[in-house]
């Protein structure tokens, strides 16, 4: 009896929660959506032109940030005329540190103990490293009447010297040149997919063979196109092992006359250089100068290092000039080397 009293109660307090909740239901108000506003006849009245990707001319204050860093004291030394040995040490410190070389340095110094500073030691400092630099750089494309010009490029493994072609070849298109390219580095695992990617990018034509084939005939075959298509230039690349083997400098030698045999002429011989390397570029483009006649210095990576003054060393002591410098990865990014624009982005307040 008592279990059927309080399923009743209960039942009867349900039934009372419900008709209170119906009765503030039907008592509040209905809810009622706001009006919409119209939609305009014209979304858009101007469409803006979706922007290019396009590679921008580098400036090279920002690109040799690194470079740029370690001459930081020699710029904010102030006053002229006389150079105090604190003064001269610290340039003597920046400039091996920049990987100058030992003798720029010595003959700087020596300068600034004779005749001092007249205009600041930045300046004195801006001016001997211009005087480094040989005044004539112009890089030929012309090769005799009915040959093809060709460019030779030199290297070891590892320092960017099928990439430089490629980049290279595109400055030639844009510039209206028909390329052919010889990917005359049949040694080095991929050089020759890595050489067709360029080929395929920039649109320019490229012979190859299989890989360990002689380079030697890879370059004459590339002639023998060039010639018979009309092409402009022929961009050669070569093996890229160790600069102190011989077989290797042998192969060079070899691969140059044959480049240099009608139908083509070699017009240019570039040494590719990794300027993160410092001195020890010094040395490889020693080993190669003798083999290959080398007639122009590419210098990558300069961006990547705070030792850009490997440039004055390589011009003063070999007295090759430096032709082309890489300062980053996008292919407008391989410049023109200007010994002034290099010294005012290291020296320039």
């Amino acid at each position: 009896m008592t279990v059927v009293i309080i399923v009743v109660v209960l039942a009867l307090v349900v039934l009372a929660t419900l008709t209170v909740v119906i009765r503030r239901r039907r008592s509040s108000p209905a809810l009622v959506s706001a009006p919409r506003a119209a939609m305009p006849e014209v979304l858009v009245s101007e469409v803006a032109e979706r922007p290019q990707l396009v590679d921008e001319v580098p400036v090279l204050e920002q690109r040799l940030g690194a470079s740029r860093s370690i001459f930081d004291r020699v710029r904010s030394m102030v006053g002229a005329g006389a150079v105090s040995d604190d003064q001269l040490d610290v340039v003597e410190e920046v400039l091996l540190r920049s990987d100058v070389g030992v003798a720029t340095t010595t003959a700087l110094l020596e300068s600034l103990r004779e005749n001092g500073a007249p205009e600041g030691v930045a300046h004195a400092v801006r001016a001997a490293l211009l005087s480094s630099f040989a005044p004539e750089r112009a890089v030929s494309t012309v090769a005799d009447p009915g040959r093809v010009p060709v460019w030779l490029f030199v290297g070891v493994n590892g320092v960017g010297k099928t990439t430089t072609i490629g980049k290279l070849a595109q400055r030639h298109i844009d510039e209206g040149r028909s390329v052919v390219l010889a990917a005359g580095d049949t040694f080095r695992a991929a050089a020759s997919e890595q050489l067709q990617q360029w080929a395929d990018r920039t649109g320019a034509d490229i012979v190859r063979a299989a890989e360990g084939a002689d380079p030697g005939s890879v370059v004459h075959d590339a002639l023998g196109r060039a010639a018979a298509r009309g092409a402009d230039i022929v961009l050669a690349d070569t093996a890229g092992r160790r600069a102190n083997s011989t077989n290797l400098l042998d192969e060079l030698s070899k691969i140059r006359r044959v480049a240099d045999r009608d139908p083509g002429q070699v017009v240019e011989t570039f040494m590719v250089l990794d300027a993160t390397t410092g001195q020890n570029a010094l040395s490889q483009a020693r080993e190669f100068q003798a083999a290959a006649n080398v007639t122009g210095i590419v210098l990558t990576k300069l961006d990547g290092t705070a030792r850009g003054g490997i440039v004055v060393a390589i011009e003063r002591e070999l007295g090759i000039p430096v032709k082309f410098v890489g300062v980053g990865e996008g292919v407008a990014d391989l410049i023109v080397f200007e010994p002034h624009a290099f010294v005012d982005s290291l020296l320039d307040a």
